[in-house]
C-alpha cells in the first residue's frame, strides 16, 4: 500500500492475503476494538492473522484490544482473554457498545471492518495519516474509561435489587414468559418491561447472554442482594 491509500476488500481470505503482510510488519503497537472476538468469522483467517501476529509481551510490542461485555459471553472467549493477557496483552471491557471492528497498527494503517451482514463482509484499509490518527484518538478515549478485563470479571458487579434478582432467576429456570409472569405476580407486560431492564443492566444483547453475564459475575447468589 502506498501512503494514504484507501482500498477497500471483501471477504476473510481477501483481506489476507492483500492486507496479511501488515500484521506480519508490526513493530511497536497492535490495538483492536471489536463488539467480540469474531472480528473475522472464518477460524482459518482468524488463524492466519493470529500466526502472521507478534505476542504481547514481546519486548517493545503492546498489544491492546478494546472489546464489549458481549465478548464475554461464553467461557471460551474469557479463557482465550485469560491467556492473551497472561501472554502480556492488555484487555479492557468498554460500557459502550462497539458497532465496528477497528484496528489500527503502529498508528500507521488501519482496518475498519463493515457491518455483519449476509455474503461477504466488506473491510476498508487506509494509510492515510489524517483518518488513522483521528480514529487512534477515539480508541484511546475509549480505551481510558474502559475497566481493565480481570477488574470487570472480579469487581465492576452491576446492583440488582431483589426484584431484578427474582426475575434474572426466572430466565435462568428457563420458563416461559407467562409462566414467569405469574410465579412472580406480575402482568406479562410488567414483567417483559423489567426483562428489557436487566437485560440493559447487565449490558446483554439477548436473555442468554444476561444469564451468562450475571453467573460470571456471580449475581445468581442470595449475596448479590446486598451489592
Amino acid at each position: 500500500m502506498t501512503t494514504e491509500q484507501v482500498s477497500t476488500v471483501r471477504g476473510d481470505a481477501e483481506l489476507v492475503a492483500r492486507a496479511g503482510h501488515l500484521f506480519a510488519g508490526a513493530q511497536h503497537e497492535f490495538v483492536c476494538a471489536a463488539r467480540d472476538l469474531s472480528t473475522w468469522s472464518q477460524p482459518a483467517a482468524r488463524q492466519a492473522i493470529q500466526d502472521r501476529m507478534r505476542a504481547g509481551g514481546e519486548a517493545g510490542f503492546a498489544v491492546k484490544k478494546l472489546l464489549s461485555p458481549a465478548a464475554l459471553a461464553d467461557e471460551a472467549a474469557r479463557r482465550h482473554l485469560r491467556e492473551v493477557t497472561a501472554k502480556g496483552a492488555q484487555v479492557r471491557i468498554s460500557s459502550t457498545r462497539l458497532p465496528h471492528e477497528t484496528i489500527v497498527i503502529d498508528r500507521r494503517v488501519m482496518i475498519l471492518a463493515g457491518r455483519d451482514a449476509p455474503g461477504l463482509r466488506e473491510f476498508t484499509v487506509t494509510t492515510s495519516p489524517a483518518l488513522v490518527g483521528g480514529v487512534y484518538a477515539l480508541f484511546q478515549a475509549a480505551w481510558e474509561a474502559a475497566t481493565d478485563f480481570a477488574a470487570y470479571l472480579g469487581g465492576d458487579v452491576p446492583h440488582l435489587d431483589a426484584d431484578g434478582l427474582a426475575v434474572l432467576r426466572a430466565l435462568g429456570a428457563g420458563h416461559t414468559d407467562e409462566t414467569a409472569a405469574r410465579l412472580l405476580g406480575l402482568s406479562l407486560r410488567t414483567y417483559r418491561r423489567r426483562v428489557a431492564e436487566l437485560m440493559a443492566k447487565l449490558e446483554a444483547d439477548s436473555r442468554f447472554q444476561a444469564g451468562l453475564r450475571a453467573g460470571e459475575l456471580g449475581l445468581t447468589g442470595e449475596s448479590a442482594v446486598s451489592r
